[in-house]
């Protein structure tokens, strides 16, 4: 399937790293003991899972060290694999459960540019249940439950590896391996003439982007590379975004379907709009498709210049945002005159914040001491005479913040109870203005007597 791949195989010592080596590899090359600490330096070989051919690379368990002994250069040979490989699969001991230095392990992965897949081994039976389950509160997705002395799980890690695959395919096998940290992705959107080439020009500091009175001068996705006080930024302004009952042109429709796309690729999404005509209906449009996408999301109120009188101006647009965008609540709205000057030292500032808070984490222990208070003040609904029970809340993913909510009857918690949770995280951890979403799984919890 396609271009090959390297996929290294890291984790601590003695959570199954050579044993998923060989069996990736078809034979024994790996030396496989219960003695921690066996496999010291990379060992490489080529794997086959179904039609997938790649490289995997085994390494020495990765652990804390002084500099200059045998398991600091250990460790180092790890990070060399690291660097080398396009993907990384992490294993914890689902046995023994998560360990601090499988949370320490962690960590230092997401500070690195490089795609990981968490493996949570050894889950033949029942013995790994309770450690698959603590393998999400690691932030590094949805752990795959396997066992590899015995073959279990190999279909589940094909999906994800030949997804990887796929995705490698699409981006031309150009899978990036530099330390370097990424662009941060600004799409600048908005209707007609509202002023986003101005913006995104005296943003850049010249005129870089064609503008004037007349609308519709952008016609499709313009991307301008710039930093801003050391940070590399990747702003694409975008086409003007009219109600679809009003594109009629095919040139017109090419251009929204690319200002799309462009939001679909964004992190943070600036939604440009004319300050002297308030929210209207398709900006509140626009809003709530970036929010439906994921992204982080800042208004930008434009031609602040021509209001008269600016404290309406600005309550009204405040109150527009909180009957019509609850699911963003607390969004930053940036008063500014792409035209003058006036206010555009905050625009930036504002992006940055508001992407931080995209990819914030918070740490599952403060999660469920919150959740057992919130519940506890406010108690879910009573179903068929029982009342529901929330079991556990860890976060799976950033970008936007995403909590994996445990309960026994999943399908039975109301959507205006979820909004009640995601307002009180909100307030509780600093997650203001950015989408929070939910998703809910039956528990499987093996010390749980009952079901409620």
């Amino acid at each position: 399937m396609g271009a090959r791949f390297s996929v290294a195989i890291v984790g601590r010592p003695n959570v199954g790293k050579s044993t998923l080596f060989n069996r990736l590899a078809g034979r024994s090359l790996a030396l496989v003991d219960a003695t921690p600490g066996v496999t010291r330096d990379r060992r490489e070989a080529e794997a086959r899972l179904g039609d997938l051919v790649f490289r995997v690379i085994d390494t020495a368990g990765f652990e804390e060290a002084a500099a200059g002994t045998l398991e600091a250069r250990m460790r180092a040979q790890t990070e060399r694999a690291l660097a080398e490989a396009d993907l990384a699969l992490m294993l914890i001991d689902a046995r023994a459960g998560v360990t601090g230095l499988d949370r320490a392990f962690a960590g230092w992965l997401r500070r690195r540019d490089r795609p990981v897949v968490l493996i949570a081994n050894k889950c033949e039976g029942k013995g790994g249940d309770a450690g698959y389950y603590e393998a999400f509160a690691l932030g590094l997705g949805e752990p795959i439950a396997v066992s590899a002395a015995h073959g279990d799980g190999m279909a589940e890690l094909y999906d994800a590896l030949a997804a990887f695959a796929a995705q490698r395919e699409e981006a031309g096998a150009a899978i990036p391996a530099a330390e370097a940290e990424a662009p941060l992705a600004l799409a600048i959107v908005g209707r007609p003439n509202v002023g986003k080439s101005s913006l995104a020009n005296r943003l850049l500091g010249e005129e870089r982007l064609l503008t004037g009175p007349e609308a519709g001068i952008t016609r499709d996705a313009v991307a301008v590379d710039w930093s801003y006080e050391g940070r590399a930024i990747r702003l694409v302004d975008t086409a003007g975004l009219r109600r679809k009952a009003r594109v009629a042109e095919r040139l017109e429709s090419m251009a929204a379907e690319d200002a799309f796309g462009a939001i679909r690729l964004a992190e943070v999404v600036v939604l440009v709009v004319d300050a002297s005509f308030g929210l209207e209906r398709q900006d509140l449009a626009i809003a709530r498709h970036v929010v439906e996408e994921g992204r982080a999301l800042v208004i930008a109120a434009n031609k602040w210049d021509l209001v008269a009188d600016r404290r309406a101006a600005r309550a009204a647009i405040d109150d527009r945002l909180e009957t019509s965008l609850p699911q963003a609540r607390g969004l930053p709205v940036v008063a500014l005159s792409a035209l003058t000057g006036e206010g555009i030292g905050r625009l930036l500032p504002a992006v940055l914040a508001i992407h931080a808070v995209w990819n914030a984490r918070v740490p599952t222990g403060a999660l469920n001491r919150w959740l057992a208070e919130r519940t506890e003040a406010h108690p879910p609904p009573m179903v068929a005479g029982r009342r529901l029970r929330l079991r556990y809340l860890t976060q799976i993913k950033a970008r936007p913040p995403t909590f994996l909510l445990f309960t026994g009857r999943p399908r039975e918690v109301p959507e205006s109870y979820l909004r009640y949770l995601e307002n009180g995280l909100r307030e509780a951890f600093g997650l203001a203005g950015v989408p929070i979403r939910f998703v809910l799984r039956k528990s499987r919890n093996p010390y749980a007597a009952e079901e409620g």
